[in-house]
Order: C-alpha cells, then sequence, then structure tokens
C-alpha cells in the first residue's frame, strides 16, 4: 500500500484537470455526515438559540461586524 508521501509524488505529475477531479473527490469522501457531531452542533445550536432569546447571548449587528473588517 502506498503512503500518503508517494501517493502525493504521483499526483503531483497529473495535469492539471486531474488534480482538481481528485481534490474534488478526496474532499467529497471526507464531507461524510457523522452523527456524532451533528449532535454536537444541533446541542450547541439549541443552547445558543436559548441564550439569545433568554438575553443571555450579547449580539453584534451586521454593520458593526462590516466595520471592523474594512
Amino acid at each position: 500500500m502506498l503512503n500518503s508521501e508517494e501517493i502525493y509524488q504521483q499526483a503531483h505529475r497529473l495535469p492539471a484537470l486531474e488534480k482538481l477531479r481528485l481534490a474534488e473527490l478526496l474532499l467529497a469522501d471526507l464531507d461524510m455526515p457523522n452523527p456524532d457531531i451533528d449532535a454536537v452542533w444541533r446541542d450547541e445550536a439549541q443552547r445558543r438559540w436559548q441564550a439569545y432569546q433568554s438575553g443571555e447571548l450579547k449580539t453584534v449587528s451586521y454593520d458593526a461586524v462590516m466595520q471592523k473588517y474594512k
């Protein structure tokens, strides 16, 4: 079995479009749903929504955020 460095050396020699296709395939493989991670994010989103609704969460306006990064 090839290690990642050997695979990279082979991929490095591919034409640009083939490299792009390989990258898409690898990213799609990594983008598989994970129920454990989904549950953590669901719980976090619920916690943040409840904090927002109860006034515990300080909000920042869109304009204030945009000013910060101009």
